[in-house]
């Protein structure tokens, strides 16, 4: 079993022959000194190269590719994976934090008309290893090539997280309890899942929770997010207000911008309605220019028009930097498309993976 699939009694169990420090050790090495099994240097040697070599502690993502925008303050990684799928994540440096942007699925099935996996189709989900070595590598990344502690983390890449909510919730728990993110830190984004966002309400985690919902009224919004025909807004709205009186934590709801579509005095006028129902915070996001949907994104001032018409309805609304329009890694865009022009071979290990970007 891959490293990261593993919890501390399996690992206890594996190493049922090693006194139970050296497992803490192991624990420990790995989650807090961001150091692969068999390179944990306080372990014996002998340790070592049995986790290297007779056991299945292997590491199950694959560095593929990598692109960088021209700052190097953004890098999107494809990431193989064992079965051959591919996945993305993206990692992005402010001056004050390090937010990584994780997938939680091969595709998506979710159909979103303006969204690249959505086009690709469904895989199948990640493992809770997977999501969690995403955190892994890029909590080196951010180390090594930032200097900064990873601090912030969104499902906000490929996939639906509440289609996969026993891996994701999993993940979760121990991007908080062994990598020590603050759960206050981590956004959940969903289409709406319903019975997701419910049991969510339950689970005791105070995270964000992010609705990506890009239009108010159930007609225009069945067309653009397939899924509400199954969730309309009326319902969502219902279960988004108990996970808020459950949680205590702000709703947010993203609105990706499309000139001419979504962009309108009317969009405007239904959203600020749909918003002070849950007294939800919207990030608006032109949207990236994304294969297969003709439509562009708002123009900047068409942006600010309608913040301002939301904020003059009550709304708080932020107009949200793109950081990953330049490598395809921005709204709606991530997708399995790289140059290949410097293509990762073999197992590269993530400081040769920030050296090449």
């Amino acid at each position: 079993m891959p490293f990261f699939d593993l919890n501390q009694a399996q690992l206890l169990e594996l190493l049922k022959d090693q006194p139970t420090y050296r497992v803490k050790q192991v624990w420990q090495g790995v989650y807090e000194g961001l150091e692969r099994p068999h390179e944990i240097t306080s372990l014996p040697k002998s340790l070592r190269e049995r986790m290297g070599q007779e056991m299945d502690f292997a590491l199950s993502l694959n560095p593929v590719d990598r692109v960088a925008a021209d700052d190097r303050r953004t890098i999107k990684v494809l990431w193989g994976l064992a079965d051959g799928r591919q996945v993305e994540s993206v990692l992005m440096a402010y001056s004050d934090r390090v937010t990584l942007c994780v997938s939680s699925q091969a595709g998506c099935a979710m159909g979103c008309v303006f969204c690249a996996t959505g086009q690709a189709g469904f895989f199948r989900h990640l493992t809770k290893g997977e999501i969690l070595e995403q955190v892994f590598h890029a909590s080196v990344l951010s180390k090594r090539g930032f200097g900064q502690r990873l601090s912030n983390l969104v499902f906000m890449g490929m996939g639906e997280p509440m289609a996969n909510y026993e891996n994701v919730v999993a993940a979760i728990r121990s991007i908080v309890n062994d990598f020590g993110v603050s759960a206050r830190h981590i956004t959940l984004s969903t289409v709406g899942i319903i019975p997701g966002i419910r049991r969510l309400a339950e689970e005791e985690l105070p995270i964000s929770l992010a609705v990506s919902i890009h239009a108010a009224n159930d007609e225009k919004r069945t067309r653009l997010v397939p899924m509400n025909a199954r969730y309309p807004l009326d319902d969502l709205v219902e279960a988004l207000t108990y996970y808020r009186s459950r949680s205590n934590r702000r709703i947010s709801f993203e609105w990706a911008m499309m000139a001419g579509i979504n962009d309108g005095l009317q969009d405007a006028i239904e959203l600020a309605a749909l918003a002070k129902r849950v007294g939800a915070h919207v990030n608006l996001i032109p949207l990236n220019p994304t294969p297969g949907w003709d439509y562009p994104g708002s123009a900047p001032e068409v942006v600010r028009e309608f913040r301002d018409q939301l904020t003059d309805s009550g709304i708080n609304a932020t107009i949200r930097a793109n950081r990953g329009n330049q490598i395809a890694a921005a709204c709606g865009q991530l997708q399995t498309q790289f140059s290949r022009r410097a293509r990762i071979s073999d197992r590269t290990d993530t400081q040769d993976l920030f050296r090449l970007v």
